[in-house]
């Protein structure tokens, strides 16, 4: 531990020469957040705490509840406050015209509402334009499936219907629909009701012309730099119809390196909250990613549209840094567990698809990722291996050679985009600071929830344990309810078998369930030294 705390002091010291220059005062940053979760509303501001800047947020008053909008006029006014002394602003834009991302699916506001409501955002910039201003807007999104725990009520009955429609229907526009495609289609289009799909479809034709006057005010340069993340993508269907038509329009505008467009979504707040310090303290670090696999690179995530290397690339741009060509140049060392053929869902992971022991090498990587920390070298670790959870097997492999708690960052959430965005920034901002003890709790909490709750605890609420205590996974006892109990205690007891050790303990000091449901979990942790 002593050797490593000497190399990383090294490190930071040699840091600060290099880059001498960096500005040494503080970032006042704005932030307004996609929506009430943790994933949105907490963790990018407690990747900025420990650091010398400062980060407003409104408060969870007004943030509004899943499909409950958050208070528009109060966010407008709130913002259009407090940005008066901000550095620099993280904005969600679906928050500010339709209070959430959920909401965003929901409403019925016309087009000319939308975009009196954007050119509020015009006037803060007129008003202050050295402000830096990041912002994010989804293109909507098309679930596969019929449920409507997320979507309009009527998507529980035709949601799988109206994707098939949409993905059918872009495929006979490009002439490669199947006869058996066309069949369905047929068949879904005697079914649908007229009037569940001109509500879905209107509301994605005004979202549309939302994002296209967003790339308005990228043009004119009220907004600096601008993702559009995409969340449950498809190669074809009416996402990928709407992606083509915002791609063209950057075009048109010549904004391709001012407006991104790639997969994510609950995770651009942190990517952008790295991108505004490393721009902030006028660096572009490099990354040197190593993938466990020869083939991880070419894997299409599950909910994702293209290659995982495309979207690694991208994660790494938006966040302010580069690809290395070298570790020996590279600032942080990111070791990738991607899948080597086809990428499973975390709960399945005790009988995992052949390729997943054989297509890939996860013992050469963390020996790889061992001898880097040794060196010196910022190590961390992007465990995208599977979808919505820790690959148990890599946390096992960490644990056993006390790298835990050395890594400069890690994730295991969600989608695989998810978990890039989220490490990618923490770690970005372990380059600039080090070791601290915010550090170390976000590690934690991401070891106790990626790999305890989504990869454990959270199979075994649905593998028939909430429906024992009366409830389902949609629908629990409320946030702090008898689930929540169980799932601390429960959640206390992985912990302590799977991540706590000689090098670090995690000790739970809060637990709920946001949303009431299963899916995703509340937590704060600590961490301290054994």
């Amino acid at each position: 531990m002593q050797r490593f705390l000497y190399l990383e002091t090294l490190r930071i010291q040699n840091k600060s020469e290099r880059r001498g220059q960096n500005r040494s005062d503080h970032l006042q940053i704005t932030f307004i957040p996609l929506d009430e979760r943790p994933c949105n509303y907490e963790f990018p501001y407690m990747l900025v705490q420990g650091t010398e800047h400062m980060v407003d947020r409104p408060p969870l008053s007004m943030m509004g509840q899943k499909k409950t909008p958050g208070d528009w006029e109060q966010l407008w006014t709130w913002l259009e406050e407090k940005i008066e002394t901000a550095d620099g602003a993280v904005i969600a834009l679906d928050t500010l015209l339709y209070g959430g991302i959920i909401p965003s699916r929901l409403h019925y506001f016309s087009e000319t509402v939308l975009l009196e409501r954007l050119n509020r955002l015009r006037k803060i910039k007129e008003k202050r334009p050295e402000l830096k201003l990041l912002a994010f807007q989804l293109i909507m999104r098309c679930p596969q499936y019929s449920i409507s725990d997320e979507e309009p009520d009527y998507y529980a009955d035709w949601g799988r219907e109206i994707f098939r429609k949409g993905y059918i229907d872009h495929r006979k526009e490009l002439n490669i629909a199947t006869a058996e495609e066309l069949e369905e289609l047929s068949d879904i289009n005697s079914r649908l009701p007229d009037d569940v799909l001109n509500d879905y479809l209107g509301r994605r034709k005004i979202n549309m012309e939302a994002n296209k006057a967003v790339l308005e005010l990228v043009k004119d340069g009220t907004i600096d730099f601008l993702i559009f993340p995409q969340d449950d993508s498809a190669p074809y269907g009416y996402t990928a119809k709407d992606q083509q038509v915002a791609r063209q329009r950057i075009g048109e505008l010549d904004l391709e390196l001012k407006a991104y467009m790639y997969s994510g979504a609950d995770e651009v707040g942190c990517t952008l909250m790295a991108r505004l310090i490393n721009e902030w303290k006028g660096v572009q670090p490099l990354v040197y990613p190593r993938l466990s696999s020869i083939q991880g690179a070419f894997v299409t995530p599950v909910y994702e549209d293209r290659f995982f290397y495309e979207t690694l690339k991208y994660q790494i741009t938006a966040a302010g840094a580069l690809i290395a060509s070298s570790a020996a140049e590279a600032d942080l060392i990111l070791l990738a567990s991607t899948p080597g053929e086809t990428m499973m869902e975390a709960v399945s992971q005790e009988h995992p698809f052949f390729s997943y022991d054989v297509y890939r090498n996860l013992m050469e990587l963390v020996e790889y990722g061992n001898y880097m920390l040794k060196q010196g070298k910022a190590v961390a670790v992007a465990d995208v291996g599977y979808a919505n959870g820790a690959d148990l097997k890599l946390v096992k492999m960490l644990r056993q050679k006390e790298m835990l708690f050395q890594l400069a960052g890690y994730a295991a959430w969600n989608t695989s985009s998810n978990s890039l965005g989220t490490v990618i920034s923490q770690a970005l901002l372990y380059t600039h600071y080090g070791r601290t003890q915010e550090h170390l709790d976000f590690l934690s909490l991401r070891y106790a929830e990626d790999a305890g709750y989504c990869a454990i605890v959270r199979k075994e609420l649905n593998a028939g344990l909430v429906d024992q205590m009366g409830y389902n996974k949609f629908l629990l006892d409320g946030p702090r309810g008898e689930v929540a109990k169980y799932v601390r205690a429960r959640l206390t007891e992985v912990i302590e078998e799977k991540i706590n050790g000689s090098d670090g303990k995690v000790t739970i000091t809060d637990c709920y369930m946001p949303w009431n449901r299963t899916f995703e979990v509340g937590l704060k942790v600590k961490y301290t030294q054994e």
